[in-house]
This record gives structure tokens, C-alpha cells and sequence, in this order.
């Protein structure tokens, strides 16, 4: 095990499975402050890539958890992990007594219980700490994590978070680290569609975008979605609008994000009639050409949808 200047407590060596846009960028970070890393993707382009920045790359994910303390993984969905931990030889089949399994998927709640059921009931601990903060965050290490957890394994993961962000918050027992991501998403993708809707109306109206931004940035509707992340190139110079939306966070992903918060939802019945909404909007979104645009591009279905000014139906 290794140490760091500002954490002079061991850091466990790492199993990262799932080494993709968010995956290969936090397994990097991992390296750079001394953790041993052994890694897998089944995507040979992210394999050499996390070679190149010094992760041990395996041929058989079975090889990494064989060698680790913390296996992560940070997969498409919930049965990726679910099959990852199941399967026949899985992950859990290959782990030293006294592992940590510490998921940093986005997935259903009750899947992230499970996953830490099954961990358990093969004698390893278990964590859900799903991430907030896009590629962006992950190349940076600002990413800011959601831990589900008991308190003993969230001190012990706690050291390898502060390295991948600049916030990790512990919400609770397993599964509610999902339960704070998926209410902060459907904020997001609630208050996202709010602001494009303004901007809209203030085209329509003649307002420019830069007085809209500069009274609401210091007004009562001041909010992320707005003051990072706006929807219109010009007065956030680096927010995806000035790239022709090239996602921080694509739409597909948060699509999948509102859907995991209109099953959580159901399940816990809630009414919620913006959250459903604005999962059936992002749904629509995802099903075109909005899938890898920034989710902030729904600005642009907005307008297509609208009725320009003076022209009656």
C-alpha cells in the first residue's frame, strides 16, 4: 500500500472495472497519487489508455480483483454490475477476505442494495458512491461522490474519494448514495429545462440572453443550470453551448438518470409530476440526436417546438 502528503494512511491497491469516459480519467487520478491500480474494460481503445496513463491493465477483470483491496467499478447500468458480481466465475469469486466492494455506477436503488447484499453475503463490505461532476470533473479529480455505506467502510474508501474529488458526502446506509444522485439529477434536469424555457421566452419577448443571465445569475432563479451550465453560447464562456453542446453530461446519461428517479418514484409513490415530466421530455431528447449532445441542448428542441413571434397557427 502507498501513502500521499496530505493522507499519511495507507491506500488500499484498486480493482477498477469500467474504464470509459468517467472510469479511465478516476483511475488515472488514482495513479498519479501513488494508488497501485489494476484495471479492465472490454473496450480494447480504453484498455491502452488507461496503459498509457499507468494503470496495470489485466486481460481478465477475475486477474485485478485477485490482486486488490478495493475493487470499483464503474459500469453502464445496474445489471452490468449485478452479472459483473454474479456471473459465473464473477468478481465476488476472486476477492481477498476483508475487500471493500465500492460501486460508482448510477443505478436503481434497489440494485445497488442488492449489489451490496450479494457482496456481504460472500463476506466482503460494500459501498454505492455514485459520482456527480461529468468527464470534466473526472480528468480534474473534483468530482463530488454520494456514499452509501456504514461508517467503518465508508472511513476506509473515504481516502481513495478524496482523491478522485473535491466533495464526498456520506448520505447514509447502502443504496441512499443512489437516492441522494437521483434526487439531485431530477433537480437538475428539472431546473434545466426551467432555464431554457426562460431563455426561450426572452428571445421571443426580445430580451437579450446576456440581460436575462445577468439579472437571474443575481436573482431568485440563480442556479446551476444557469450559472455553469447555460444553455445559450455567450455569457458562461466555457458552459457546453459555446461547443456546439459537446456534452459534459450527454443527454442519454441523463435521460437514464430521470428514469432511475421515475422508478424510484413509482415505487415509492410520489407525486411528482415535474420529475415524471421532465423524464418524459429528456426520454424523447435521448431518442434522437440529442443522445450526444450536452443535455442543456434541450434549448433547442424548445425552440423547434415553439411558435415563432407573429406567427399565428
Amino acid at each position: 500500500m502507498s501513502t500521499t502528503a496530505e493522507n499519511p494512511h495507507p491506500l488500499p491497491s484498486t480493482a477498477f472495472i469500467g474504464l470509459g469516459h468517467m472510469g479511465g480519467p478516476m483511475a488515472a487520478n488514482l495513479v498519479k497519487a501513488g494508488v497501485q491500480v489494476w484495471g479492465f474494460d472490454v473496450v480494447p481503445e480504453a484498455m491502452n489508455a488507461a496503459r498509457r496513463n499507468g494503470v496495470n491493465v489485466v486481460s481478465d477483470p477475475l486477474d485485478a480483483v485477485a490482486q486488490a483491496q478495493v475493487v470499483l467499478t464503474m459500469l453502464p447500468s445496474g445489471q452490468h454490475v449485478l452479472s459483473a458480481y454474479e456471473q459465473s466465475p464473477g468478481l465476488l469469486s476472486a476477492a481477498q477476505p476483508g475487500t471493500i466492494f465500492l460501486d460508482c455506477s448510477t443505478i436503481n436503488i434497489s440494485e445497488a442494495q442488492q449489489a451490496a447484499a450479494l457482496a456481504q453475503q460472500a463476506g466482503f463490505r460494500a459501498a454505492d458512491a455514485p459520482v456527480s461532476g461529468g468527464v470534466v470533473g473526472a480528468e480534474a479529480g473534483t468530482l463530488a461522490f454520494m456514499v452509501g455505506a456504514d461508517s467503518e467502510v465508508f472511513d476506509q474508501v473515504h481516502p481513495l474519494l478524496d482523491i478522485m474529488g473535491a466533495r464526498v458526502v456520506h448520505c447514509g446506509d447502502n443504496g441512499l448514495g443512489q437516492a441522494a444522485k437521483i434526487c439531485n439529477n431530477m433537480i437538475l434536469g428539472i431546473t434545466q429545462i426551467a432555464v431554457a424555457e426562460a431563455f426561450v421566452l426572452a428571445e421571443q419577448l426580445g430580451l437579450s440572453d446576456q440581460a436575462l443571465y445577468d439579472v437571474v445569475s443575481r436573482a431568485s432563479g440563480q442556479c446551476w443550470a444557469l450559472t455553469t451550465n447555460c444553455p445559450v453560447p455567450g455569457p458562461v464562456p466555457t458552459s457546453p453551448a459555446n461547443r456546439d453542446y459537446t456534452p459534459g453530461f450527454a443527454g442519454a446519461l441523463m435521460a437514464k438518470d430521470l428514469g432511475l428517479a421515475t422508478n424510484a418514484l413509482d415505487e415509492q409513490g410520489v407525486d411528482a409530476k415535474l420529475g415524471r415530466l421532465a423524464a418524459a421530455i429528456y426520454e424523447d431528447f435521448a431518442a434522437g440526436d440529442g443522445a450526444g449532445k450536452d443535455f442543456s441542448a434541450i434549448i433547442n428542441t424548445i425552440r423547434d417546438n415553439s411558435t415563432p413571434k407573429g406567427v399565428q397557427e
